[in-house]
Order: C-alpha cells, then sequence, then structure tokens
C-alpha cells in the first residue's frame, strides 16, 4: 500500500506543479456549466409574430391578445394581406404569421367554423414546431369559448340543445414548466466528467512515455496493478470534486431540482467515472502522443458517446441500427441516472439496472485496457 500511496502522490504533485492545468481541471467546468446553462435553452418564448387582420372585430383582437398575453409570443408588426408575411420570415424580423380571415367574428356567431392561419418560419424545425402547437392550443382554446357562449346563447332560446365540450387539463410531472434547462443543464455533470477523466488520464499515462519516465519506472519493483491504480485514483477523486462542484451551480446558480439522493448519485457517478478511465487507459495503450491521445479520445470516443447517448439526441428518433448500437454506450445509462435522480427522484430500485450496467461494462473496459497495459509494460 506503500507503493500504491507514493504513486498517487507523485500524479498529485504533477498535476500541481502545471499550474496551468488547475484552472482548466476545477474553473473550466464551472465557466462551461454557467456558459451552456444560460446559452443553450430552447424554450419558445417571445416569438416574433406579424399580424394580418383582414376582419377587425372585437373578436379578432380577442383572439391576438389571448396571443400576446400568453408570453409566447411579441407582436412585432401588421400587415395587410398574407403574402406580406413573407417578406418578414425571410428579412428574420418575425418568426411566425397570425393570418385571421375576414368573417372570423360573424362565423364564431353563428357557431360555424372560423378561419385562422398561423405561418412559421421552418428553417430552424424545433422552435418553429413548438411555436404553431402554442398557436394552435390558444386557437383552439378561444373557439371553445367562442362555441360554448354560442350554443348557451341557442340553448337560452331553445333552438339548439348545448353540447358537451371536452374537457382537456394537461398535467406535466418532473418538469412542470417544460424548461429545457433543466433538461440540458444536468447533462453538463456527465459531459465534464467524461472529458475530464477520460482525457487527462490517458494524457497522464502518455505523458510518461514522451518524457521517457515510463521506461525508469518499469524496471522499479512495481506491479502494474499498482501502476494502474496510482495513475488513476487522482482522476477519481477529481471527478468525486467535480460532482460537488457542478452539483451546486446546478441546484444554487440554476434552481435545479435535485429530487433525488446526493448520496445515491455520487455512488453511481463512480460507476460511471469506472468506464471512463478505463476509456482513458485503454486509449493510452493505442498511441505515442499526448496529441494524438486528444484526438482519439474526443473524435473516436467522446464524440461518438455525446451523439448517441440520448444525452442531447433522443434515442427514440435514431435509426434502429444505430439505437442497438447506443446499448454499448456507457454514456447512455448514466444519462439515465443523472436525470432519474435530479428531476424524477428515483432511488436504486429503479436505476439498479443501470447501475449494474454500468458495474459490469466499466469492469470489462478496464480489464482490458489493463490487460493491454501490462502487455506494453512487458
Amino acid at each position: 500500500m506503500y507503493v500504491l500511496w507514493r504513486i498517487i502522490v507523485k500524479e498529485l504533485l504533477q498535476l500541481r506543479q502545471d499550474k496551468k492545468m488547475i484552472p482548466i481541471i476545477f474553473v473550466a467546468p464551472i465557466v462551461q456549466l454557467v456558459i451552456f446553462g444560460f446559452a443553450v435553452n430552447t424554450d419558445v418564448t417571445h416569438v416574433p409574430m406579424v399580424l394580418v387582420d383582414q376582419d377587425r372585430t372585437s373578436a379578432s383582437r380577442a383572439l391576438l391578445d389571448r396571443f400576446v398575453e400568453s408570453g409566447y409570443f411579441d407582436l412585432v408588426g401588421s400587415e395587410e394581406t398574407p403574402d406580406a408575411v413573407d417578406a418578414w420570415l425571410v428579412g428574420g424580423r418575425a418568426q411566425l404569421g397570425l393570418v385571421i380571415a375576414a368573417g372570423y367574428a360573424e362565423a364564431d356567431a353563428t357557431g360555424r367554423p372560423a378561419r385562422v392561419q398561423l405561418i412559421a418560419d421552418g428553417s430552424d424545425a424545433a422552435p418553429a414546431t413548438v411555436a404553431l402547437g402554442f398557436g394552435s392550443a390558444i386557437v383552439a382554446r378561444e373557439a371553445g369559448v367562442r362555441l360554448a357562449e354560442y350554443r348557451r346563447h341557442v340553448d337560452a332560446e331553445g333552438e339548439l340543445p348545448a353540447v358537451g365540450l371536452t374537457d382537456l387539463r394537461p398535467r406535466v410531472f418532473y418538469n412542470p414548466d417544460l424548461r429545457s434547462r433543466w433538461f440540458y443543464v444536468p447533462a453538463v455533470l456527465a459531459m465534464i466528467l467524461m472529458i475530464m477523466t477520460m482525457l487527462l488520464s490517458a494524457m497522464a499515462v502518455v505523458r510518461e512515455k514522451e518524457i521517457g519516465t515510463m521506461e525508469q519506472i518499469i524496471v522499479t519493483p512495481i506491479a502494474a496493478w499498482q501502476l494502474i491504480v496510482g495513475k488513476l485514483f487522482p482522476f477519481a477523486a477529481i471527478g468525486l470534486i467535480q460532482v460537488f462542484l457542478v452539483t451546486g451551480v446546478a441546484v444554487f446558480g440554476f434552481g435545479v431540482p435535485l429530487r433525488g439522493s446526493f448520496l445515491l448519485l455520487l455512488l453511481l457517478t463512480q460507476l460511471f467515472v469506472l468506464n471512463t478511465l478505463g476509456l482513458g487507459l485503454l486509449v493510452s495503450t493505442l498511441v505515442r502522443t499526448q496529441q494524438q491521445a486528444m484526438m482519439v479520445a474526443a473524435f473516436t470516443m467522446m464524440l461518438p458517446m455525446l451523439y448517441l447517448s440520448g444525452l442531447i439526441f433522443p434515442i427514440e428518433n435514431m435509426p434502429h441500427a444505430i439505437q442497438t448500437i447506443t446499448y454499448a454506450i456507457p454514456l447512455r445509462y448514466y444519462a439515465n441516472i443523472i436525470r432519474g435522480i435530479f428531476l424524477r427522484g428515483s432511488g436504486i430500485d429503479v436505476l439498479w439496472p443501470e447501475a449494474l450496467t454500468l458495474l459490469v461494462m466499466g469492469l470489462a473496459i478496464l480489464t482490458l485496457a489493463s490487460l493491454r497495459f501490462r502487455k506494453r509494460l512487458d
């Protein structure tokens, strides 16, 4: 154990001597989280909207008021014809056009369908789809109110019995306001852990080769497992510290709820770190320079894991063949863990399949990397 401890101390001293590495390890993740939390926001609010009101009645103005009062749309201008909306969309001055056809109020008053059109800028499909959904819901709600008033009126005159309207009252659990920040900010924890633990561990081993100290270590009476554990342990400790830092900023800085157990988050994070450290060690056995280690880790491991893990893009939308591949990606299971603990308050009774999978995968990856590392030492 003394030998192992001395190796760990050696790695920590090397980190301390590199004055530029300390800010990268501890300050850069916080900066990244702050930038990511403020910049990456897919919530659709204050969509610039241009109006074409060909009816010009109190009913059409009431519909416009519903759009503005919702907070999702801002009225930025008006035109006389629908054709004029195109110039607003092309110029980027508006993202949605609301066209209220002539006869809207009369149709509402007589219970007939009223003509309303929404024209959206589809160059960015995601916000356009959400904006159309919000707009359609507002139009449908206003139409329901008008129809109910018409039926009450004709029922009072004995002309038409009132027909019950469907009362749809949706509820959203775990993220009632559908804040995208709650979805993306916990994902930064996984990204930071993967980048720091995988990249730093790979570069630490390769650095020994570059500066020529690996040969000196080989001739010393140090067991291979002691060298592996001593090399990887400091980065596991750094990952643990980053969990505290990132979680603190996410909860107290961005208001992301931590509904589950923080202790469970720490425990299951170590299972994920077991995978990333193993991958970092594996990379170090495949390359000769730190530049190669950085490129291989970034482009052959980290980026594919980010794309295919469900951390950013939904796995359900991927082709079936790609969905099958995602089962081999550790980040997929850790993404379920962090969002389950943060947002849904999930416990080990729910997350044990992900935890078991990370444990098995981590041991397999670390064993393979260790065998290759021992072979290189021999």
